[in-house]
């Protein structure tokens, strides 16, 4: 049994559909700022069904971002109309946000140690 090893066509070609699912040569997660193209995927903001209002997210963050969608109202019709999509865009904006006010929350309270450590130094 022969291994061939790849001239990295397979790779380029994996790279060249990403950018086309992700819609951009330069993808970055929203949440993080992730860049590595084999670690983001589209994340629709209002769930699959209900619109197509998309944002690159790394897989952790669309994990964490993804899972409350579970909890949100079920929709009454095999067609959701327009005003249910507006609402479940609305709670997956919310979603997304909450996500990034935990992080702000965490960055804050990291430059407020660093702050206490260096002192006065800190002070412009």
């Amino acid at each position: 049994m022969s291994e061939t090893k790849s001239d990295g066509r397979d790779c380029e070609r994996r790279r060249r559909q990403a950018y086309e699912r992700l819609g951009t040569t330069t993808p970055t997660c929203g949440e993080c700022g992730e860049t590595d193209w084999r670690c983001l995927e589209a994340h629709h903001v209002a769930g699959e069904r209900y619109g197509g209002g998309r944002v690159i997210l790394c897989r952790n963050c669309h994990r964490k971002t993804s899972d409350p969608q579970k909890d949100h109202p079920e929709s009454l019709d095999a067609t959701p109309s327009w005003l249910e999509r507006i609402g479940h865009f609305l709670l997956g904006l919310a979603d997304l946000l909450a996500l990034a006010v935990e992080k702000l929350q965490a960055f804050g309270r990291e430059l407020i140690e660093r702050a206490r450590q260096l002192g006065n130094e800190a002070t412009p």
